[in-house]
């Protein structure tokens, strides 16, 4: 075993600097991969031919992937706090062959679910709502034909954004995903406007982009600073493997939920809608689904920054768990949560004040009415608990990187399943297509009060010598 410590600036350097280093680059990768599907349903809602119809289709795709983007996380941020520990504890032999089973299991994941989609593409797509008229329908076929085959491309340079920022190299990391959704923003209007391609065109423009992201990312493994890949790295050793899917469980489990509970808002604004004496009319049946899976990207970019905080620290957490650094640990779980908080609180401020600028950004002028005031009332319901999903969630992604998946798991099944799915299948009863709207504030306090009281505890246990090095090394 070598013994060699390397990136020991971790364990020395400044909780905030190392902060800004590596959350930095790792928050503006995540919002880069968040925007790569909103920026389509931009142009999308502005494109006279495709409008609401179009942004509904969007919708409806946007779950499956986050699937993809699941099984990614879950390799990928695996493989990144698999490796920090093991630097950490000076063992590089075992980051190597983490990493470079890592590399193999996510190329053939994604292969694999790329052709699960393309052979059910109907099936799945009725299941997240796409069937609430004939043309959002056909729209969400076009445009998830294409999608499809960008999966493998989107998960492999999703998984590996973090396993390179683990190998020390954050800015590299952000400047895989920026050079793709660069080229997506670029080719979007062309392809959606002058050239007409409709929803193929926003899906070619995207996979365009997943493509340079995963080729920047694939050109990385040939030059790392802290692990050698040879070939027999990139044989699979499952006992590895499985400790860094039980590391990233928690990443595959916080977005999987997800699309549980986007599934179940989907089909809820579907059936609910329907009954709403306006939303009823075939004319507007589209709209709750179109603006549901609009103010759910918002959502899903603040997120993003606050995931890409917590998800910025797992090498710096990991590396100090592996010393056995429980005082830097305690001063970086300080520091991020309250960090997560500021966030949250400037985001509710900007989408409470601001509702009907922002959703004039998708063609809120072209549409009825009712498009837009539907718009408003769901972004300052669905959006006004933000302080505390950034607190909760950022709480999950670091207690994963102290190795503690069991506790992280629970946590995020917790919020996404348990309330996620549980409320909103319950609260329409009562409240009709509004239980949809307030669902998300609910279980977001709901859950806060199990994550305060889970902080509190690890923080506390952090005055104690360290046992999770020890743990960690012999895992």
């Amino acid at each position: 075993m070598e013994v060699t410590k390397t990136n020991s600036f971790l364990e020395s350097e400044s909780i905030g600097r190392l902060m800004v280093k590596y959350s930095l680059p790792c928050i503006i990768s995540l919002l880069v991969g968040a925007l790569y599907n909103i920026v389509d349903q931009i142009f999308i809602a502005n494109a006279d031919y495709l409008g609401s119809y179009g942004n509904s289709a969007n919708t409806s795709v946007f779950p499956l992937t986050v699937i993809a983007l699941a099984i990614a996380t879950m390799i990928g941020d695996g493989c990144c706090a698999f490796s920090s520990i093991s630097l950490g504890a000076g063992d590089r032999e075992r980051a190597g062959k983490g990493t470079g089973g890592s590399v193999t299991v996510i190329t053939i994941s994604g292969i694999v679910l790329a052709a699960i989609y393309l052979a059910f593409s109907e099936p799945i797509l009725m299941a997240f709502g796409a069937n609430v008229n004939p043309e959002t329908l056909a729209m969400a076929e076009e445009y998830f034909f294409t999608i499809s085959l960008g999966i493998p491309f989107y998960m492999f340079g999703q998984a590996l954004n973090p396993i390179i920022r683990s190998d020390g190299s954050p800015r590299y990391a952000m400047a895989t995903l920026l050079a793709g959704a660069l080229t997506n923003c670029v080719l979007d209007p062309i392809f959606i406007f002058p050239m007409k391609l409709g929803m193929t065109g926003a899906a070619l423009a995207t996979v365009i982009g997943q493509v340079i992201s995963a080729l920047l990312a694939f050109f990385y493994l040939f030059r790392m600073k802290t692990v050698r890949l040879s070939r027999s790295c990139l044989v699979p050793d499952f006992r590895l493997m499985k400790r860094i899917i039980q590391l990233g469980m928690t990443s595959f489990l916080s977005q999987i939920s997800i699309v549980f509970s986007m599934a179940a808002v989907l089909n809820v604004c579907h059936i609910y809608g329907a009954r709403d004496p306006i939303f009823g009319q075939p004319e507007y049946s589209q709209i709750p689904t179109a603006v549901v899976g609009i103010v759910m990207k918002f959502f899903q970019i603040v997120i993003s920054i606050a995931v890409g905080l917590s998800a910025g620290c797992i090498p710096i957490a990991g590396y100090n768990v592996g010393a056995g650094r429980n005082d830097r640990i305690r001063e970086l779980m300080k520091k991020l949560l309250l960090a997560e908080a500021a966030v949250g609180l400037a985001a509710t401020i900007i989408f409470e004040l601001f509702p009907e600028r922002i959703i004039g950004i998708f063609g809120a002028s072209g549409e009825s009415i009712h498009y837009t005031e539907f718009a408003v009332r769901c972004i300052r319901l669905y959006l006004c608990t933000l302080t505390l999903s950034c607190v909760n969630k950022g709480t999950f992604i670091f207690l994963q990187s102290l190795g503690k998946a069991l506790p992280s798991a629970l946590l995020s099944m917790l919020r996404e399943v348990g309330f996620g799915v549980g409320l909103v299948l319950l609260l329409p009863v009562w409240m009709g297509l509004d239980g949809v709207l307030w669902f998300m504030a609910i279980a977001d306090v709901l859950t806060f009060a199990a994550v305060a009281a889970v902080d509190m505890k690890i923080y506390r246990g952090l005055k104690q010598p360290s046992e999770i090095a020890g743990k960690s090394k012999n895992s």
